[in-house]
C-alpha cells in the first residue's frame, strides 16, 4: 500500500514540476500513469485538468476539473482552476462568477480569498461590469499586496481599471519580487508611457520582450510555416473589402518584434504590422532597384498565441487582429466621403 502511495505521489510531483515548467504533455504522461494507480483521486483529476489546458483543450480541462470537484466538492484548487478557464478561454463569465462563491466558502486563508476575488474582478472585467469590478477589488484583503504570486495580478486589476496610483507600486513590487517577470515589466511599461516617461517606458518594454523570448512557447505551438499556412487561410477568409488589400502580401512570421521596434515605440506584444508599400521614392534604395509593390505582414507568432490561448483560437485572433489592422490603414488613407467611413 505504501508502495502504491508513494508511485502515486511521486507521478503526482514530476507532473506538476512539468506543468509548472510549461512541458503540458509530460505533466499529462505522469498525469495518466497516476490515473491508473488512483482513478478516484481527485488529485489526480486537478493534475488531468492542468495539463489539459496547458496543451491547449479548455473542454477537456474543465470536465476533469468537474470530475475533481465530484469526488471532492471542497477541493478549492479545482475550483480556483476550472473558474480560470471559465473567464478565459471558455467565456462563461456566469459560471465563472457562480464557481468563485463556491470557493469562498472553502477558502482557509487570506491568499485564498484574494485569489478568488482577484479572479472575479477578472470575470467582472470580462463582461465589462466595470462597478462590480472596482467593488470586488476594494474588497481584495491587504495581505494580497504582500504576497509574491498574488501581488502582480493585483496590479495589473488597478490598472485596467484606471487606478494608476495604487497599480504604481504594486507593479514595482512585483518586478522586485520577480525580476524576470515579463508581464509586471510590460505592465509597468504602460504605467511609465502613460505618465509621459518614455526613455522609462522604452526600457521595461525591452526587458519585456527580452524575458518573453525566455518563455518556451506553449507545447501546443505549430511550427512557424504551420503557422504561416494559417495565415494564409485566414486572409482568404476575410471581408471582401478588405481581402484585396492583404492577398498578395508577403507574410514573414516572427517570435516577437525586434528590439529596433521596440525603441521606435512599437508595442512588444503587437500581434502584426502591416507594412505598405512606399508612395515615393524608397530611402536608401539605389536608382536602378525596383520600387517594392507588395503590402508586407509581419506575424508576430509569441504574441498571437498569448493572445489566443490555444491551438483552436490562433485562427480568431488572427482574423481579429488582421481585420483591425487593415480596417485602420484604409480608413486612414480613405478620402473623407469614402464609404469606409
Amino acid at each position: 500500500m505504501h508502495n502504491t502511495m508513494d508511485q502515486l505521489s511521486a507521478h503526482l510531483d514530476r507532473g506538476w514540476d512539468l506543468a509548472q515548467r510549461g512541458d503540458g504533455a509530460g505533466a499529462l504522461l505522469c498525469a495518466k500513469r497516476a490515473l491508473e494507480i488512483d482513478a478516484q483521486s481527485p488529485e489526480v483529476y486537478n493534475l488531468l485538468g492542468f495539463s489539459s489546458a496547458l496543451e491547449g483543450e479548455a473542454e477537456e480541462a474543465l470536465e476533469h476539473y468537474r470530475q475533481a470537484l465530484a469526488l471532492d466538492e471542497t477541493y478549492f484548487e479545482a475550483m480556483i482552476n476550472a473558474a480560470e478557464l471559465l473567464v478565459f478561454p471558455l467565456g462563461d463569465v456566469d459560471g465563472a462568477i457562480a464557481q468563485l462563491e463556491d470557493a469562498l466558502e472553502f477558502a482557509m486563508n487570506n491568499d485564498e480569498v484574494a485569489e478568488c476575488l482577484l479572479l472575479k474582478v477578472e470575470a467582472h472585467l470580462a463582461k465589462n461590469d466595470l462597478d462590480g469590478a472596482k467593488k470586488t477589488l476594494a474588497s481584495v484583503p491587504e495581505e494580497a499586496a504582500q504576497s509574491e504570486q498574488l501581488v502582480f495580478t493585483l496590479g495589473r486589476l488597478h490598472y485596467e481599471l484606471g487606478q494608476l496610483d495604487k497599480a504604481t507600486p504594486l507593479i514595482q513590487s512585483a518586478i522586485e519580487k520577480q525580476p524576470h517577470l515579463a508581464d509586471a515589466h510590460y505592465y509597468w511599461g504602460l504605467i511609465c508611457d502613460e505618465r509621459g516617461d518614455i526613455a522609462a517606458a522604452t526600457q521595461a518594454f525591452l526587458r519585456t520582450r527580452i524575458y518573453d523570448l525566455e518563455r518556451p512557447p506553449p507545447s501546443w505551438s505549430p511550427p512557424p510555416e504551420e503557422f504561416a499556412t494559417m495565415v494564409r487561410n485566414v486572409i482568404g477568409k476575410l471581408d471582401a473589402v478588405l481581402a484585396p488589400f492583404v492577398r498578395e502580401a508577403e507574410v514573414y512570421v516572427i517570435d516577437v518584434p525586434g528590439a529596433e521596434l521596440v525603441v521606435d515605440a512599437v508595442d512588444p506584444r503587437t500581434e502584426l504590422i502591416l507594412d505598405l508599400p512606399p508612395e515615393g521614392k524608397e530611402t536608401g534604395r539605389a536608382d536602378d532597384a525596383p520600387a517594392r509593390s507588395k503590402v508586407r505582414i509581419f506575424i508576430y507568432q509569441r504574441n498571437v498565441e498569448l493572445a489566443a490561448g490555444s491551438l483552436e483560437g490562433i485562427e480568431a485572433e488572427l482574423t481579429r487582429a488582421l481585420e483591425q489592422e487593415a480596417t485602420h490603414i484604409l480608413l486612414d488613407k480613405a478620402p473623407a466621403n469614402s464609404a469606409l467611413n
